[in-house]
């Protein structure tokens, strides 16, 4: 069976979930013996290896202007896939939504991944919420196979577009800590601090975790990893109360893999405001890596922690965060367990054995090959 990859930046790179997903799924579909193309921005790549770890790479240009660069190299890569000799098209990102017409005229059998609320995320406005409304919307007709990532997705998909798709969550690496050290670097402590994890940007809810920090009782740090590549207003004013609070620890980027890891073992609690999505990249590796979850109260991330049996539950305001930051530093026995247990949530449906298994289900059943 010969299966693409269209949509994200490539492999391997390792950038955001959907680099992620890539990665995990088509090397573990390489050892089933599935032949694997991956599709590739080409001007991310100064090296252009044919294959690496048996995945077969295809570079594909793009308009390099910020709007259109995705959607272009998208388009260049499902024609190619349409004349390749490829028996199923997987395509990551719902933007990608019109393409699976193009795929229709030339018979090829497709899947899509359709990830989050994207048209309700706050930094999409205007023209381009609307757009993503409208290719998700086309993606429920024109690919063959829906894949979400949560069952409250896949509701919210069964809601508005009255149509159906399959589960296959997000995965996990369980990690242990290996050295408890790394953390020293930014003067910090096992236990000493709570941590964030994600881009400065509203759809992350930063700003309210952190004010609502501020304004509580924690004898703690506050350490937030990660920023925006970009100059933004936002960002800058949420990095900006550094000055007011020496609670707060902005790191910026944290690309060592390591140094990561420890951040998540050693916080005494992690924040998690992600508030669009479906199974969370960020939250499924905080419970892989052992970390005392606190998050924001929605229906997906009640579903990952499956309605309190692994994490505390904020709602969407600096009080609310307040009062639960207060709860976890007299509480300590109470985190101490969420700690010990979160490694319980990374259930079969989150290890990514199980999930390139689904999708090769998924492939079999589109297909008729039996790999």
């Amino acid at each position: 069976m010969k299966v693409a990859i269209i949509g994200s930046r490539g492999y391997p790179y390792v950038y955001s979930g959907y680099e992620t997903l890539v990665k995990e799924l088509a090397e573990r579909l390489v050892h089933m013996g599935v032949e694997v193309r991956v599709y590739c921005h080409r001007s991310l790549f100064k090296s252009r290896p044919k294959t690496v770890n048996g995945v077969k790479l295809v570079y594909v240009p793009a308009i390099e202007q910020k709007i259109l660069s995705q959607l272009s190299h998208s388009f260049l890569s499902m024609l190619h896939c349409c004349l390749s000799d490829v028996d199923v098209i997987l395509a990551v990102n719902p933007a990608n939504g019109p393409f699976g017409m193009l795929a229709r005229l030339f018979r090829k059998k497709t899947a899509i991944n359709l990830d989050g609320l994207e048209w309700q995320r706050p930094k999409w406005k205007g023209l381009g919420s609307k757009y993503f409304f409208w290719a998700s919307g086309f993606a429920t007709k024109w690919y063959d196979r829906l894949i979400n990532d949560s069952e409250e997705m896949r509701k919210i998909y069964l809601e508005i577009f009255k149509k159906d798709s399959t589960v296959i969550a997000y995965g996990a690496n369980i990690r242990q800590s290996t050295d408890a050290a790394l953390i020293q670097k930014w003067g910090l402590e096992p236990a000493g601090y709570y941590l964030i994890v994600g881009r400065l940007i509203p759809d992350n809810n930063a700003d309210i975790i952190v004010d609502g920090f501020m304004k509580s009782q924690a004898k703690r740090k506050l350490v937030i990893v990660g920023d925006v590549p970009y100059k933004d207003e936002y960002a800058t004013s949420i990095k900006a109360l550094a000055s007011q609070d020496d609670r707060l620890v902005f790191t910026g980027y944290v690309t060592d893999p390591n140094e990561l890891a420890e951040l998540y073992h050693q916080a005494y609690g992690y924040f998690h405001g992600h508030e669009y999505g479906g199974t969370n990249p960020t939250m499924i590796k905080a419970l892989a890596y052992g970390s005392a979850i606190l998050a924001l109260n929605t229906r997906f991330n009640q579903e990952m922690l499956q309605e309190g049996k692994f994490g505390l539950y904020f709602e969407k305001s600096g009080q609310s965060v307040q009062q639960i930051v207060d709860f976890a530093e007299n509480n300590e026995d109470k985190m101490k367990e969420l700690k010990k247990d979160s490694k319980a949530g990374v259930t079969p449906k989150y290890q990514w054995d199980n999930v390139a298994a689904a999708y090769l289900k998924v492939f079999e059943e589109l297909t008729g090959q039996r790999q």
